[in-house]
């Protein structure tokens, strides 16, 4: 993790400390807002201990790899089908 990603962690942090803040003002010592209240301590303590000591990174993982044979396909299974997009709808086949 980047330092900008663990400063716009913290700035999320902070935004969500001010909404919990507000619905404390709102609704006081509510069930739902110790709750949310006890999960936001969580965060900040996972937050805290990321930042001092982060996990190390997982490698990029490869895209997976689609192989596209060299042999002729099958031609019927492209009869009937439209050219659309190629700036022509319908046009005589060769072979």
């Amino acid at each position: 993790m980047t330092r900008s990603d663990i400063a716009e962690l913290r700035y999320a942090v902070g935004q969500l400390q001010r909404s919990i803040g507000a619905l404390r003002s709102h609704y006081g010592d509510a069930s739902p807002v110790r709750r949310l209240e006890n999960d936001l301590e969580r965060l900040v303590i996972d937050a805290d201990e990321f930042e001092q000591a982060p996990p190390p990174e997982l490698g990029r993982r490869p895209r997976d790899t689609i192989y596209v044979p060299d042999s002729k396909s099958d031609e019927s299974a492209w009869m009937g089908a439209q050219d659309e997009g190629l700036g022509f709808h319908s046009r005589p086949r060769t072979t």
